[in-house]
């Protein structure tokens, strides 16, 4: 039962990478709705709510792809994951929570997953979000029910936040 339950799973995944490949139109830009759209999907696999798009966490997704859009994109040499060890802090955060009107003493639970992929293809994107350990946990999390997504270059980060962190932080 668990083998056919991992395997419909196997399949979801597959059938939600084809359609997102389909749906390409550029390269050189991800796609932030269909990042967010693929991960919903693979939450509704789960049987999670749908994270539902905040304009802060948008806001404070698309600051730190400015930042970072000029960082190296490193992997892992095994290939398999192109996860990036940040070799950088985020120095310009405390401004960029001011400039998203991101209140840190009444903010609770949020996360911020940057990804790195070169070209920025938006399947591959997904799958690192999605398939690394790293950071499907938080997606697999339910506490987490807001996104924002920003991209810059071949840099994508999604910030994810709690029902909590988006009522008191509003």
């Amino acid at each position: 039962m668990a083998s056919l339950i991992k395997l419909c799973f196997f399949f979801l995944l597959l059938v939600q990478a084809s359609l997102l490949l389909s749906t390409l139109v550029r390269s050189d830009d991800v796609d932030e709705n269909d990042i967010v759209q693929g991960i919903n999907s693979y939450r509704q696999s789960l049987n999670l709510p749908a994270l539902i798009k905040h304009d802060k966490a948008d806001c404070l997704a698309d600051e730190i792809a400015d930042d970072i859009e000029d960082q190296p994109c490193t992997s892992p040499t095994n290939g398999a994951n192109i996860v990036p060890t940040m070799q950088t802090k985020l120095p310009n955060l405390p401004s960029h929570l001011r400039k998203c009107k991101i209140d840190v003493n009444s903010t609770t639970d949020g996360v911020i997953m940057p990804v790195c992929v070169p070209k920025a293809v938006s399947t591959l994107v997904l799958t690192n979000y999605t398939r690394s350990p790293r950071y499907a946990k938080y997606l697999n999390d339910s506490r987490f029910t807001g996104v924002g997504v920003g991209s810059e270059s071949d840099w994508t980060v999604v910030v994810l936040a709690t029902r909590l962190s988006l009522v008191l932080g509003s």
